[in-house]
């Protein structure tokens, strides 16, 4: 085991295929092993790099072989996949994993700390108790649509809708029909308090965090988007740059070029999808109100919005407060709204949303 330089290790629930690679690339070590099994045995081998997918679990191992002095490597199972050669099974992709962090050109997912894995969790929930109460509230309203009652817009309009059905007698509904009603809004307002119970945390969380503090100032960036990005990301010194991180949350254009004919298409939508919506319904706030201002970021953002349209002034704006976040994650400064509107301000009519390495 001394030869070992690079341990690839397949995740599982409660089985791991291990293949080790030399410093030459030569494959020196397979074992199978249970889950009680694993961590002693990593302890035992010699400091080295270990490779694993992102996936269940990974960011736990991460730490605890962090803790046994190795060097951790995470990355997607994407691009392990290109490494995979013959049929699939356990001892392949281990050997597909230690092939591929071994790249030196591999892109890494940085090992989550438990905060991260905390805050993560708290949005996680809180997404889930936003999809059930809106997949509640479009039962009912499909419900009574079919008994001739159309509900307004609105979650409000539809808990007093609900209540007012319940208890008129004369409205052609049976009893157990209005003791549903009844039910329905009670656990429309249970789902409703716990979603509020989880902002309350979350809001408890970015008051806690420096660099969630620095992060809101951008206009657009709120508690919700700013602990999700950290969360999430941690380190953003793990991207080159701010249009990586940018990338990274599928906020740039998709590309297919060839001989020398660049093609650029729709938004990739890559990466997490709950930080791209965030960004992007941050973004949706500013824009609808910049109508009436006159300071250079809402010229900016009112210019693509007459040329281009609603959407796409929408999501350029969240591409340049992805790269903005970037700026004040990697670089630990604060956010000066001057510097933006300096830059805007020299560029006039400038299409794209690159932040100047001046900034902020």
């Amino acid at each position: 085991m001394s030869d070992i330089k690079v341990l690839g290790i397949d995740l599982a629930k409660n089985v791991f295929q291990l293949h080790g690679n030399d410093e030459m690339g030569r494959a020196v070590f397979t074992k199978r092993l249970s889950r009680k099994a694993l961590g002693d045995f990593v302890a035992k081998v010699r400091p080295c790099v270990i490779g694993m997918e992102a996936c269940g679990g990974s960011h736990h191992w991460g730490r605890l072989f962090r803790q046994m002095g190795h060097e951790v490597r995470l990355v997607a199972p994407q691009y392990v996949k290109a490494f995979v050669r013959g049929n699939k099974t356990d001892s392949r992709d281990a050997q597909a994993i230690a092939e591929c962090v071994a790249r030196p050109s591999m892109r890494l997912v940085a090992v989550k700390t438990t905060r991260q894995q905390e805050i993560a969790s708290m949005h996680r929930i809180r997404e889930r108790l936003v999809r059930n109460r809106t997949s509640l509230g479009n039962e009912m309203r499909g419900i009574l649509n079919e008994f001739g009652h159309a509900i307004p817009t609105g979650l409000k309009k539809l808990e007093e809708m609900l209540l007012v059905l319940a208890g008129d007698a004369d409205n052609g509904l049976s009893q157990d029909m209005r003791q549903m009603l009844i039910e329905a809004r009670t656990e429309l307002r249970e789902l409703t308090q716990k979603i509020s119970l989880y902002e309350t945390r979350l809001g408890q969380v970015c008051r806690e965090m420096e660099v969630c503090q620095r992060l809101i100032k951008i206009e657009g960036v709120g508690p919700m988007t700013a602990t999700a990005i950290v969360s999430h990301v941690g380190d953003a010194k793990i991207f080159k740059n701010g249009r990586e991180m940018s990338a990274y949350f599928g906020l740039v254009p998709g590309q297919h070029s060839s001989g020398g004919k660049t093609v650029m298409g729709r938004i990739t939508k890559r990466g997490d999808r709950t930080i791209r919506k965030l960004l992007i319904h941050g973004a949706r706030s500013v824009v609808r109100f910049s109508e009436n201002r006159t300071d250079p970021l809402r010229n900016w953002v009112n210019r693509i919005d007459k040329n281009r349209g609603r959407n796409k002034a929408c999501v350029a704006l969240a591409n340049k407060n992805a790269r903005i976040i970037w700026a004040l994650m990697a670089r630990g400064e604060h956010y000066r709204a001057r510097a933006v509107e300096n830059h805007l301000s020299l560029r006039g009519a400038l299409a794209h949303v690159a932040i100047p390495r001046v900034y902020p």
